[in-house]
Parts: structure tokens; C-alpha cells; sequence
């Protein structure tokens, strides 16, 4: 936004502390002459004559006084706002530097806390996780194109061998095609819910999470009952507030990665919901091979699956529990991964409690 040029801060400052002294100064000095004049004889015209020649010799004294103060006043408030007004420069300089596309800047401002150390350390903070958030989506945005690239080589190799050998059979290629294709589409679609998780497109309302669980259940228990599974599911009411679609998003995608992610038979899942005074929490617990916490912090990554975990033709496009991750945040919740000292993974989902029914949220 255009602006018309104006004063400095410095030079308001300095301004305002010459203003005051000026005035403090002329207060005094008029303090000071009327307490000489009270000492003057109360003859009429000697006392006319005495103020006459007390003002005559009390004014150039105090012209030269407040001269001596506008001089002082200026020149030291100059000083003393730039002193003031460093760590300001300081925030700004970070700010330019910001602004020019370079995050690793820091201000690190240096004394004891004031309102000025406080701007500073906070702008560093938002800087940093403004960095961080930059980095992620850099990285997301370079595993999203590879992945969604993939699919597409692989479709054009099949259509150029398919193009080279006219007379071979092609039930496999459209077989082969189809799964592709499917793949990418799963891929889209993941990224796309990702994306509206993000950006918290949604009108809040009341959600059971309870119920929210055992509906993603009913949807995947086919899927574990084929694979020799045992889902078990527990817990009250749990109220909360979101999008109902985004919520069981999430617990289906938690249910599915506890699912394919587990023993090749007689495994188990434990789905429990519980409600807090402030929160309600959806845990997910599966059995599985032994996880390191190393392995495990990184399981939320969009695209990055633990090496050591069972793969499957269910395993996913890699976005699952980064999605999970997603809605989560996106209803001011929190998502805590924690390896099973029996094996497996235990998933917690913690979002706010839904306000007592009637009272605003």
C-alpha cells in the first residue's frame, strides 16, 4: 500500500521529549519568577517599577535557559530515541530480509525481556516454523510430482510396447492399465482431501467419534476378516466437534493402516474411544513387527512408509497417516505415534471436547 512520507518515529520521539522539557523548563521558570516577585515591595508604583525590573532582568536569563533546553531536548532525544528504537530497526531489517524470500534469518535479540525482546522472540519463532512449513511443502510438493510421475512412465511404456507389438494380446495391458490408473486416481484423491484437511474447508459440527469408529469398522471389517484379523472396539459416547466426512477419513485410514500393517494372520486391532473433560480420543492399536521410535517418528511424512513394516497391494499411496495428521491438526487436535513394546503401533488422536449441548463453542 502506497503511504504519503511523514515524520520518523525517531524524530516524533525526539520531538516529543524536546516538547516536554521545553514546557517542564517554562513551568519552572515561571514557578521560579513568581516566587522572586512575592518579595517585592507592596508600594503601587515602586511595586509596578520592581516587576518591571525584575522581568526585565529575569527574561533574558530565561530565554537563554530554554534555548539551552530546546538544544539539550533535541539533541538528546535524538540519541535517546535511536537507543530506544534499535531493537525496532533491528525487527525491521528481519522483516526486509523475510520479505525478500530468505527464512534463515534470525534476530536473536539479546538483553533482558521487554516488549521489544518479546516482538523479537516471537517473530523468530514464527519465522522458524514458517521455515520448517516451507521445507515440508517443498518436499511434499517434490514426492507428490515423483509419485504421481510413476504412474504415468509406467502407462506410457505399456502404450509404446503396445504400439511396437500390434499383434499382442491385450487383456494384459488393459489389466495392467487399469491397476495404473487406479493407483493415480487413489493418488489424486489422497492429495486432494490432504489438501482441503489443510486449508480447513469445513463448517464445524457435532461429531460422536464413537460412532464415527465403529462406521469405519463396519466399512473395513470384510478386509480384516479376509486377512485372519480381529478388530475389537470399546468405549462411550464421544463428542466432538468437525467434519463428520473428514473425521471418518481419518479413522478409516487409521483402521486400514492398522489393518495391512499387521500380522500376516490372527493379528488383532483394538479401537477405543474415550472422553476427557477437554478433549476426546481416538486410540488405534494393532499388532505387528517390533517398531524403533526412530521408524515411527517419521511415519507421518507424506510418502514415506517404514521400511520395515508389511507390504501389501493395500498398502496405499503413502499418505495415510499424513492425512490422519492433517484432519487432526485442522481440528486443533494432536496425533501421537508410539511403537507397542509387544510389537505393532499405537495411534492417539486427541481433539477438543464438543461444548455441552446449548452452550455457544
Amino acid at each position: 500500500m502506497d503511504r504519503a512520507p511523514g515524520l520518523s518515529v525517531r524524530l516524533k520521539l525526539t520531538l516529543s521529549y524536546a516538547g516536554f522539557l521545553m514546557l517542564a523548563g517554562a513551568v519552572l521558570l515561571v514557578a521560579v519568577y513568581f516566587s522572586l516577585s512575592r518579595g517585592v515591595h507592596p508600594g503601587v508604583i515602586f511595586l509596578v517599577r520592581s516587576h518591571r525590573a525584575l522581568l526585565h532582568d529575569f527574561a533574558p536569563t530565561a530565554a537563554i535557559v530554554l534555548a539551552f533546553l530546546l538544544v539539550f531536548g533535541l539533541l538528546g532525544g535524538w540519541i535517546l530515541a535511536g537507543r530506544m528504537l534499535a531493537p525496532l530497526t533491528r525487527i525491521t531489517d528481519a522483516t526486509r530480509i523475510a520479505a525478500d524470500g530468505s527464512l534463515s534469518h534470525r534476530i536473536q535479540l539479546e538483553g533482558r525481556k521487554d516488549e521489544f525482546r518479546d516482538l523479537a522472540d516471537t517473530f523468530d519463532t514464527m519465522l522458524a516454523r514458517l521455515e520448517a512449513h516451507v521445507a515440508e511443502q517443498q518436499r511434499f510438493a517434490a514426492n507428490a510430482s515423483h509419485e504421481l510421475r510413476t504412474p504415468l512412465a509406467v502407462t506410457q511404456t505399456l502404450l509404446d510396447v503396445a504400439r511396437k507389438d500390434p499383434n499382442r494380446d491385450n487383456g494384459e495391458l488393459v489389466d495392467r492399465l487399469h491397476a495404473v490408473n487406479t493407483r493415480a486416481i487413489d493418488l489424486t484423491e489422497a492429495l486432494l482431501l490432504l489438501s482441503r484437511a489443510d486449508q480447513r474447508s469445513f463448517t464445524p459440527e457435532h461429531v460422536d467419534l464413537s460412532l464415527v469408529a465403529e462406521e469405519a469398522t463396519e466399512t473395513l471389517l470384510p478386509l480384516a476378516e479376509q486377512r485372519g484379523l480381529t478388530i475389537e472396539t470399546s468405549g462411550d459416547m464421544t463428542p466432538t466437534m468437525g467434519s463428520h466426512a473428514l473425521l471418518l477419513q481419518m479413522s478409516t485410514n487409521l483402521l486400514h493402516n492398522a489393518i495391512v500393517h499387521n500380522r500376516p494372520e490372527e493379528g488383532t486391532v483394538w479401537v477405543t474411544t474415550s472422553v476427557h473433560p477437554k478433549s476426546a480420543v481416538l486410540t488405534v492399536e494393532n499388532t505387528g513387527e517390533k517398531l524403533t521410535p526412530q521408524l515411527v517418528a517419521t511415519l507421518a511424512e507424506p510418502f514415506l512408509r517404514g521400511t520395515k513394516r508389511i507390504r501389501t497391494d493395500h498398502a496405499g499411496v503413502g499418505l495415510g497417516l499424513a492425512i490422519v495428521k492433517s484432519i487432526a491438526q485442522a481440528h486443533d487436535g494432536t496425533l501421537t505415534l508410539t511403537p507397542r513394546p509387544a510389537g505393532g503401533l499405537r495411534v492417539t488422536v486427541q481433539l477438543p471436547a464438543a461444548p455441552p449441548t446449548g452452550v455457544a463453542a
